[in-house]
Formats: structure tokens, C-alpha cells, sequence
């Protein structure tokens, strides 16, 4: 009986544990369900920010391609517009004015545009014509090759591409000699023994010095200067400077001319207020001794009159006597000489 009793509790303790299991099992399983599914959102989620963000990228990258595309297609047509010798010297030539603008040396007065020089051989025609103080001009020529560079930039093998810059630098060399033979010194008495040869872009001079080291020492024993859009700036800019230098130097004996004017008309002035500063201490003298006046016999005379009764209303009101004087100029250039009757008696 006890052996079936024993069984009977067991059996009831099993049942009793299995149902616990069952009952958590299914709680941990609600709760994974819930997790799970939070996760499936926010993967979910990410995925639509993935796709968006993706096609955001997508669209960034055609429009560089496009953009970078139209870039190309830009310089190779201005490559294209600089081969026609015309269009290379309108554009050197707008590059040069744009040069001058910005060192800030305006047309009408410091620089010429297209001069013609006649000489013995012919007609010369400087780029630009440069006025130094002192009746000195600087000759500025743009005519610079370009056509080899050009063709380097467009090359693709890097053989060829060097072989175009070789070239590209032999052509400045030779047209370093050309500028020299033309001999702008002796044509305009007024130029110095150089002349400027202006390339219209940094790359283009430094990519000729590069190939040829020895290019600058050469054209500057040619009486050539070759200068990049930032040399020239700072040349004008200096030439800029002595025309500001050379206007006060001009102006000196006007201004100093000035100065005196100023001085003697700033005496004069300081002459009238001393004028103004008596007339002001005479009056405020006048008036203290018609008030002292006024107190010492007119007043106890109309007083008398009103304890008689013969005056009606209120009574004369007071008078102050004013106490504040002029200020007198101290200043020795404002000084006015002593007057003859202000001068002291002698001790």
C-alpha cells in the first residue's frame, strides 16, 4: 500500500514539474517570438536606409561622371579654340588685361594696349606698354607659343607627351631669341635694356623651365624676362607702388604750398576768436557794472517808492552778476599778440 502511495505522489510531483516546463517553455518562447520580430524591423529599417542612402551614392556619382565629362568636354574644345593662332593671342592678350586690372594699373593712365612702334625694318607691336615713373616704359609681349603644350596635353603616351614638352620648350627658347633680335631698348628710348614675355598660364612656364633648367639664365642674357601671370602681377604692383610714390613726390611743393595756406588762415582764425573772447569779457564787465548799478542806486531808490506806496505788484526780482570769463586761447600758434592797452605798465 505505501509502494502505491509512493508512486502516486511521485507521478503527482511529474505531472506537476511538466506542467511548470510547458508553462515556461511557453513564456520563453512569446518573449523570443517578441525579439525576434523587433529585430526583423529594424533590419527591415536599415534596409530602407541602406537602399536609399545606396541610391543617393548612385546619383552623386552620375552627376560627377556627368559633370566630369562636361569638364572634358569643355577643354577640349578650349584646347581646340586655342590651336587657331587668332584665338591663342585674343586669349593671351585678355589674360594680360586681366593681369593688369588686378595689379590695379588702369588703362587710361598707367599702361597701352596694341602700341605700334615704327622702326627702320618695319612696324613693331608690343603686346603692352608699361609706363614707369621717371618718363621709363616696360615692354610687355604675350605672343608666347603653345601649340607644342597643347599637343602634350592631349597625349596619352608618355613618350610622345614628353617628346611635345621638349619641344614645347625649345619653342619658348627660340622665341626668347626672337623678342631679343627685335630690340625694343633701341626702338623706344624710353624702354629699359629688357623686355617681359608673359605666358599666360603657370603651367606653361614652369613646365618649359623644367625641361629646359638652363631657360631663365638664358633669356635674361637675352634682355628677356619670362613671366607668369603672378610674376607680372608683382612686377606691376611695383610699378603701381612708384606711381603713387612719384604722384607725392610730384604734389610735395603743392601740399607744402598748402601747409602754409592752412597755417596762416588757422592764425588768422585764431585771431578772430581772440576778437570774439574780448568782446565776450567786455560785455560780461558791462553787464556786472550795470548790475552793481542797479543794486547800489537805482534799487533802494524803488524801494523807498514802494514803502510809500506809490509802486504796485511784486517785488524787482535779483540779479546775479555773471562770474564766468572767456577762455583764452593758450596755444603758441593761436596766441594773439597783446594789445596796446592790455600790455602791463612797467614796474
Amino acid at each position: 500500500m505505501t509502494n502505491y502511495i509512493l508512486v502516486a505522489i511521485v507521478a503527482l510531483l511529474a505531472g506537476a514539474a511538466v506542467a511548470w516546463a510547458l508553462t515556461r517553455s511557453k513564456n520563453e518562447s512569446a518573449s523570443i517570438r517578441e525579439g525576434l520580430a523587433t529585430m526583423s524591423a529594424q533590419l527591415a529599417s536599415l534596409e530602407k536606409e541602406r537602399a536609399a542612402s545606396h541610391a543617393a551614392l548612385h546619383e552623386h556619382l552620375r552627376l560627377m561622371g556627368q559633370g566630369q565629362k562636361e569638364l572634358a568636354d569643355e577643354t577640349e574644345t578650349l584646347v581646340r579654340a586655342l590651336r587657331a593662332p587668332q584665338v591663342r593671342g585674343q586669349w593671351g592678350e585678355m589674360q594680360l588685361r586681366r593681369v593688369v586690372e588686378l595689379a590695379g594699373m588702369l588703362e587710361h593712365c598707367d599702361f597701352i594696349e596694341q602700341a605700334t612702334v615704327s622702326t627702320v625694318d618695319g612696324r613693331l607691336r608690343p603686346d603692352l606698354i608699361v609706363h614707369l615713373p621717371g618718363h621709363k616704359a616696360v615692354v610687355v609681349d604675350s605672343k608666347a607659343p603653345l601649340q607644342a603644350y597643347l599637343d602634350a596635353a592631349e597625349e596619352t603616351d608618355e613618350a610622345k607627351r614628353a617628346a611635345f614638352l621638349d619641344q614645347h620648350a625649345r619653342q619658348v627658347r627660340t622665341h626668347i631669341e626672337q623678342l631679343a633680335a627685335k630690340d625694343y631698348a633701341n626702338e623706344l628710348t624710353e624702354a629699359p635694356d629688357f623686355v617681359v614675355m608673359f605666358l599666360p598660364g603657370e603651367a606653361f612656364f614652369s613646365e618649359a623651365c623644367r625641361r629646359d633648367p638652363g631657360l631663365i639664365e638664358f633669356a635674361v642674357n637675352k634682355g628677356v624676362i619670362p613671366s607668369s601671370p603672378t610674376t607680372l602681377i608683382t612686377i606691376l604692383k611695383a610699378v603701381a607702388y612708384g606711381w603713387t610714390q612719384e604722384r607725392i613726390g610730384e604734389n610735395a611743393e603743392r601740399i607744402r604750398d598748402l601747409g602754409i595756406e592752412l597755417y596762416d588762415r588757422l592764425r588768422t582764425t585764431a585771431a578772430h576768436l581772440d576778437t570774439l573772447r574780448r568782446s565776450l569779457a567786455k560785455t560780461v564787465e558791462s553787464y556786472n557794472a550795470a548790475v552793481g548799478s542797479l543794486e547800489s542806486r537805482v534799487l533802494p531808490t524803488a524801494r523807498k517808492l514802494n514803502d510809500l506806496g506809490a509802486a504796485s505788484g511784486g517785488e524787482i526780482a535779483a540779479l546775479e552778476p555773471v562770474d564766468i570769463t572767456p577762455r583764452a586761447l593758450v596755444a603758441p600758434e593761436l596766441a594773439a599778440e597783446p594789445r596796446p592797452e592790455e600790455a602791463k605798465p612797467p614796474m
